[in-house]
């Protein structure tokens, strides 16, 4: 993400420039941010994701890519995740001319560093405002590491986790189960680094 500097905007000054702009932005309290410029890996694992959740869903279940926005009532106006998944038919509302989706039952974020700590914490809070909200799913990009927390009740949400290329995780809202293969289909992570496990002499 890339902050526009030196520059406050209204709302209506918000949405004129998503209408007009090729380039996506987010915006907060006058703040706006280009979301564009993501790494090849991180792409690669969201072009794995969408093919692997269409497979295994299949027909009556909708999956977009980070174009879709999707609102988010504590997060106003709306966000961009990296996946939103919803079954049977979508509600979308009009805002500033744009459409926006309401209902989005399952949102995936492919995490980078940098964006890791906002993407687990406040976020997800966000996230959470979202009534149709069920699970949120977090894709690490430099280990095969998947993250679902699934919502209990209006406070709780119980997390799972499934490590490794060989693991698979279920999502039980959803009755399918992912496999962290296709996930991570020609990916190619870095080498820890060396000192990540000191050995005692």
């Amino acid at each position: 993400m890339l902050a526009i500097k030196d520059q406050k905007y209204s709302l209506e000054e918000y949405f004129e420039l998503e209408r007009t702009s090729e380039e996506k932005f987010e915006f907060w309290d006058g703040n706006v941010w280009c979301m564009s410029g993501a790494s090849p890996m991180h792409e690669r694992i969201v072009s794995n994701s969408i093919f692997h959740f269409r497979t295994i869903l299949g027909r009556g279940c909708s999956v977009f890519g980070s174009n879709l926005k999707v609102k988010v009532p504590d997060y106003q106006p709306y966000r961009y995740p990296d996946l939103s998944v919803y079954c049977g038919d979508g509600v979308f509302e009009t805002m500033g001319g744009l459409e926006v989706l309401t209902n989005p039952q399952l949102i995936i974020e492919v995490l980078s560093p940098s964006t890791e700590a906002f993407d687990r914490g406040e976020k997800f809070t966000y996230y959470k405002s979202i009534p149709s909200l069920t699970d949120y799913l977090l894709i690490a990009s430099l280990r095969p590491h998947v993250t679902l927390f699934t919502k209990q009740s209006e406070n709780e949400w119980v997390q799972r986790e499934a490590v490794g290329l060989d693991e698979k995780l279920r999502i039980e809202n959803f009755d399918i189960e992912i496999l962290l293969s296709e996930i991570y289909l020609d990916i190619e992570f870095p080498d820890p680094p060396a000192n990540l496990f000191p050995v005692d002499r």
